[in-house]
């Protein structure tokens, strides 16, 4: 068995496809569980007094979206050893015609990989909604409006499917509480300006 994977020129794709499966199934986790985020140090020692220290800290999230990240290196390796291992092996093709195909197939786990990247980082969404979208909208009186001014309520309105409070004032006559109000303006103290609707 340790010569199928072993043997004199198969040793040149299982080492490069061992490594980057094992870093790239690492770098992996980590992306989905946060650890690539926390700059968590991990200090291995052996019984052979071997300190390994091992820095996980990959910066900005952006960086698993960089064409040269360490998940591209380590999904080529991946690909072009297990390609290589398997156009050797399985197909028994000459070591020259095994190597070009496991350059190809790291190059198609690079394209992969940064396809799925790619995807999740479509599925990221901002929870952030700015209070310009409050223009125009209707909502419901929270805490009562004091007449021409003269103070500040709360008004409570839905937007994008999130419910949203912020301070009131009106021009008109004073708006009790679950009145229906609509938002005319936005004040530069981050408070709006309402009628009744």
């Amino acid at each position: 068995m340790s010569d199928l994977f072993f043997g004199s020129p198969a040793a040149w794709f299982t080492v490069p496809a061992i490594v980057g499966t094992l870093f790239f199934s690492l770098r992996l986790a980590l992306m989905f569980v946060g650890g690539a985020d926390t700059g968590m140090d991990a200090d291995l020692d052996f019984d052979i007094d071997v300190d390994v220290d091992i820095d996980t800290d990959a910066g900005d999230s952006s960086e698993a979206f960089k064409v040269l990240s360490l998940q591209s290196i380590a999904a080529f390796m991946m690909g072009f050893g297990w390609g290589g291992l398997g156009g050797l092996r399985g197909t028994g093709w000459s070591l020259t015609m095994s190597a070009a195909f496991g350059v190809a197939a790291g190059a198609g786990m690079v394209w992969l990989l940064g396809k799925m990247l790619e995807a999740i980082y479509r599925l990221q969404s901002s929870g952030n909604i700015q209070i310009t979208q409050a223009l125009d909208r209707e909502g419901t009186v929270y805490n009562a409006i004091p007449a021409h001014g003269q103070g500040k309520g709360r008004i409570r309105l839905v937007i994008d499917d999130r419910e949203r409070f912020y301070k009131a004032i009106t021009d008109g006559e004073a708006l009790a509480s679950h009145h229906r109000v609509r938002v005319l303006r936005i004040n530069d103290d981050n408070s709006v300006t309402v009628e009744r609707a």
